[in-house]
């Protein structure tokens, strides 16, 4: 089989292309981070999230997040193609700041909470969930 010139440089650029897409990915992750925090520091309590260590499928992972005092709660998924799950906002009459669903996984990744507390604080937490069997495609 033999190639042209120009199809031989679509795919060595379509290869370059390949090799930098993890990397974007993972800063879309950082970049919706400081667009809800603004670029402010995040404490390591206040906020507390509820994950399995190991998800047998990717599909339906059951997630929960608490912080009490909090007006907003965002949910990232790390991994994923698009990082964003969910943002949980709070009024004043919320019986209590917290929330549960079931986000899915592309594979293998760590799942994260981000609160904005009433005083305009940060707060985060963490979880690595092993995935089985990818939920986005996987």
């Amino acid at each position: 089989m033999e190639f042209s010139r120009r199809e031989t440089l679509a795919m060595g650029l379509g290869a370059a292309a390949l090799t930098v897409l993890p990397y974007r990915l993972m800063a879309s992750a950082d970049d919706k981070i400081a667009e809800f925090t603004g670029g402010a520091d995040m404490a390591d309590s206040g906020i507390e999230l509820t994950a399995p260590e190991i998800a047998e499928n990717g599909n339906t992972v059951p997630i929960s997040v608490s912080a009490p005092g909090a007006t907003a709660i965002m949910v990232l998924a790390t991994g994923n193609p698009t990082p964003g799950v969910a943002t949980f906002n709070f009024g004043p009459g919320a019986a209590s700041q917290s929330a549960s669903t079931r986000i899915r996984l592309a594979g293998t990744q760590d799942v994260v909470a981000i609160a904005k507390m009433a005083d305009g604080s940060f707060a985060k937490a963490s979880a690595a969930v092993k995935v089985t069997i990818g939920g986005c495609g996987g």
